[in-house]
């Protein structure tokens, strides 16, 4: 048994978990660190008997994943086959694009407490709170870099993470480049037409 542990027959440290061998996870026989869902192996998943890394959806193999018996990331919807945002991708689509460091946010923090038996508690962060305090350090390169993942959609990365990411055009005016938002862009573009 670890150091810090409240959760009978677990080996991962700061565990308040039965049977898991998580590091500071929550859910019972859950082998992911930082696992808030019981029988979970995916790390800093909030969704039980999930596989998938930063998910709240049971049953779940896919990242980032608010589905139940997913295996796409970003998935809000049942989604059959391999895929990102609720449309189908290759692995090799997923494998190349790049992930920022945003993305990995920790969902739960332990907390030294001299007074409590195990010298400390585990503190469990909402999901979203996690995810939204996370992204709003993000960089402008950091966005980009969520904004270029395979099929990316602003709404389903809202519904999954509580943090909107405005789509953008550029347009060029005067030889100078400038971005507004796509509904701005579809505006001006239905006044053009309409004139």
């Amino acid at each position: 048994m670890e150091n810090n542990n409240t959760g009978d027959r677990s080996t991962g440290n700061w565990s308040t978990g039965n049977c898991s061998t998580g590091n500071r996870s929550t859910g019972n026989r859950s082998t992911g660190s930082c696992s808030t869902g019981s029988c979970s192996t995916g790390s800093r998943s909030t969704g039980n008997f999930s596989t998938g890394d930063f998910s709240t959806g049971d049953r779940s193999t896919g990242d980032w994943s608010t589905s139940n018996y997913s295996s796409g990331h970003f998935s809000t919807v049942d989604f059959s086959g391999f895929g990102c945002f609720d449309k189908p991708c290759t692995l090799a689509e997923w494998r190349n694009s790049d992930k920022p460091y945003c993305l990995y946010f920790e969902l739960t923090e332990w907390r030294e407490d001299e007074s409590l038996p195990a010298g400390g508690k585990l503190i469990v962060h909402d999901y979203k709170k996690a995810f939204t305090a996370s992204m709003e350090k993000a960089s402008k390169e950091e966005i980009e870099m969520i904004k270029a993942l395979p099929n990316f959609d602003a709404k389903k990365f809202y519904e999954i993470s509580g943090f909107m990411i405005k789509e953008t055009k550029t347009i060029t005016i005067d030889g100078k480049n400038i971005e507004i938002s796509v509904e701005e862009f579809d505006s001006i573009k239905k006044q053009l037409l309409d004139d």
